[in-house]
């Protein structure tokens, strides 16, 4: 078990990719606080996980929502090793279309709550030589129509983990990124209301499907939070099949 002995923060962590990274962490031997504010999902998956997975209702998005969210990991189980920054919303509009709500809304629910949350965790993950891994998106990298405020906020992430990559290397603290294509709610909705946009992505994938969170995205978390990646920092690893091909 790769996480055995850690500690890990998820947020979003009751559904999509963050309800699968939930239970692979756990089942890698991680003790998991995982954050989110769907309460009848929250409570069944910490039914289904036991002991070693601790729900928290908890808006990211709410001033002093990131120390409670540490706190609350310390409390549980003592210290804090890994901090996956997965939960994100947005809306969906043309660029002419987009207001100043809806970029609020993504940043103030994925940015900022994943700066504030390194913040305050930073300490902990320093004292433990941990990991941070935060969630970006090919809707930034490829400037997806319709995600302006969603690809911007996302691209706002990479753009600062690489800093943080950068001035917590010294302290042993590693932080990537990685952008997924994975068969969440989300994208089930989106593939029902754009069937063609979203065709013309399945179509472009190299591998000829759309990953399953559990199966194909989790595990390349869990590879990026372990020891295995102890290597890397600052990276933005694609877990999409093969769209976006960095160089």
């Amino acid at each position: 078990m790769r996480l055995e002995g850690k500690t890990a923060i998820i947020t979003g962590g009751a559904g999509g990719i963050g309800r699968a990274l939930t239970r692979v962490f756990v089942r890698e031997g991680a003790n998991v606080l995982f954050v989110d504010i769907n309460d009848e999902n929250g409570r069944a998956l910490e039914s289904e996980l036991g002991a070693s997975a601790r729900f928290l209702h908890v808006d990211i998005s709410v001033d002093g929502a990131a120390e409670e969210i540490r706190d609350a990991a310390i409390d549980a189980f003592g210290s804090v090793n890994i901090l996956v920054n997965n939960a994100h919303a947005s809306r969906r509009a043309t660029l002419a279309d987009h207001t100043d709500d809806m970029f609020a809304l993504s940043f103030d629910t994925g940015f900022y709550p994943t700066i504030h949350l390194m913040q305050a965790c930073y300490e902990q993950l320093k004292e433990c030589k941990g990991a941070v891994v935060n969630f970006a998106s090919g809707s930034g990298l490829d400037g997806m129509p319709t995600q302006a405020s969603y690809a911007a906020a996302k691209e706002a992430i990479r753009g600062v983990s690489r800093v943080a990559a950068n001035e917590w290397a010294p302290d042993g603290v590693r932080v990537n990124v990685v952008c997924p294509f994975a068969a969440t709610e989300g994208v089930r909705a989106w593939q029902e209301e754009f069937p063609e946009q979203a065709a013309a992505s399945v179509a472009k994938i190299p591998l000829k499907r759309i990953g399953d969170p559990e199966n194909d995205v989790a595990p390349i978390v869990v590879f990026l939070a372990s020891d295995d990646a102890k290597y890397m920092t600052g990276q933005t690893v694609m877990a999409d099949g093969g769209i976006i091909q960095l160089r």
